[in-house]
């Protein structure tokens, strides 16, 4: 056996242990361990990178970064920022047909801009946004699919929990891959509002129940000093934490620092978080991040086994002789990440996929921050197709309306998942897109 059919066995019991349900960063560690006492024929060594790879793989001030921006996460939602950015969007919008579907779009840019997960994105609009749009006469699929469409916007908008993943993976700079997603992560809002007032004027039967929207009520308009003090922690958050990244006065993980401290402010002075709450927070930011680590150690694992295979040196010399191109290994690349995120979560297509395709991108001379902001937009696309469409799973579960069905939500979805790959055509077609603020 060849080492080329070792790694790419390995790539096939990696799925399949994967849809039979077991952790993913379980699942890297073993087959990675196989794979090398395979190729080696030596357990010792395959036990040796083991313990080699969980000392050195997150041994870094830079990995500080996953749990102070998770954390910054939890805090903001338990502050309530996600909902007083949608009520000021939605009177801003309100007058608008459509606008409360834009109003969502809007306030997920918000909110992603201070998170970065886009799970806690759909959570946090799906008890705030939907039941508002089905009071004015919203269907039920749409105001869902709003949600799952616009809750993307976490991972792209930067701060990004996928982004910084990307970076470990591919050695690339997290600051340089969150200024990349700006452009781009504001691009997709503006499209999906586009989109939204488009099917509010020309296909009202998909938006509004009997074609028809609720006329909406002027009783409780909010005062510019109430939309103020609702914005404020929004703008106070962006400036300090992204501004102060972009000004280069601080590094990524001191980004994260300056909004974890910022956010937990925020929530004391809302008076949204008592000693319970902060435990459960310090909880949940704990798991996740070592969740995170976990299946960082593990990929880089499993990377070490690729290259003692040589599968992407194979991989190289395969599509060079089939006369594939850099634009057609584009295509190929998209298509797989994009069908991969219909059985398995986005993080896993990332630990899967990308150390046997790094390689071969850098053979074809691409820019590897753009070659990340194209490959995060197509691992999102996953989050919005069935049958996995994790989004999609996380808003029903959240859902206080039974008669809304996951069907629905996924019809629902269907119009913002078009529009995503028509964004990310054309970052494909325009690499400067995204590479613009880098200059």
């Amino acid at each position: 056996m060849t080492n080329a059919m070792i790694a790419s066995g390995s790539l096939v019991l990696m799925l399949l242990l994967i849809w039979g349900g077991l952790h993913v960063a379980v699942v890297l560690g073993l087959v990675s361990f196989i794979g090398v006492w395979l190729i080696k024929s030596d357990v010792s060594i395959a036990a040796s990178l083991l313990a080699t790879a969980a000392n050195d793989a997150i041994n870094s001030h830079i990995f500080g970064v996953v749990p102070l921006f998770v954390l910054t996460g939890f805090l903001v939602a338990k502050a309530d920022v996600g909902k007083d950015a949608f009520e000021v969007a939605n009177q801003l919008f309100r007058r608008l047909r459509g606008g409360l579907g834009i109003a969502t779009v809007a306030a997920n840019a918000v909110f992603a801009a201070i998170t970065g997960i886009s799970i806690a994105s759909a959570a946090v609009f799906t008890r705030v946004a939907v039941p508002q749009m089905l009071r004015f006469g919203y269907r039920g699929g749409f105001a869902t699919g709003v949600v799952a469409g616009s809750s993307v916007l976490g991972m792209l908008i930067p701060p990004s929990l996928l982004m910084i993943l990307y970076g470990f993976l591919s050695n690339q700079s997290v600051g340089d891959m969150f200024t990349a997603g700006i452009i781009p992560g504001l691009m997709l809002a503006f499209a999906f509002g586009v989109g939204i007032v488009l099917m509010a004027y020309l296909r009202p039967g998909m938006v509004f129940e009997g074609g028809v929207p609720i006329p909406v009520d002027t009783q409780d308009m909010m005062g510019i000093g109430e939309i103020v003090l609702k914005l404020l922690p929004s703008i106070v958050m962006i400036v300090a934490v992204l501004g102060g990244l972009y000004a280069g006065y601080f590094t990524a993980t001191e980004a994260g620092a300056v909004g974890a401290g910022l956010a937990l402010v925020i929530a004391l002075l809302k008076r949204k978080l008592d000693g319970p709450g902060f435990w459960s927070v310090l909880t949940e930011t704990g798991h996740v991040t070592v969740a995170v680590s976990f299946l960082i150690i593990c990929a880089s694992i499993y990377t070490r086994m690729l290259a003692m295979s040589g599968m992407p040196q194979f991989l190289v010399e395969t599509m060079a002789q089939a006369g594939l191109g850099r634009t057609a290994f584009l295509l190929l690349y998209v298509g797989i990440v994009i069908a991969l995120g219909t059985i398995i979560d986005s993080s896993s297509i990332m630990l899967i996929v990308l150390p046997l395709m790094l390689p071969i991108a850098e053979q074809f001379g691409m820019n590897l921050v753009w070659f990340g902001v194209v490959t995060v937009i197509a691992v999102e696309i996953g989050l919005l197709t069935p049958p996995f469409g994790l989004s999609v799973f996380v808003i029903k579960s959240t859902l206080a309306e039974p008669g809304i069905s996951l069907g629905d939500i996924f019809r629902g979805t269907m119009p913002f998942t078009l529009i995503m790959l028509v964004v990310l055509g054309l970052l494909m077609v325009f690499p400067q897109i995204s590479l613009v603020l880098l200059k």
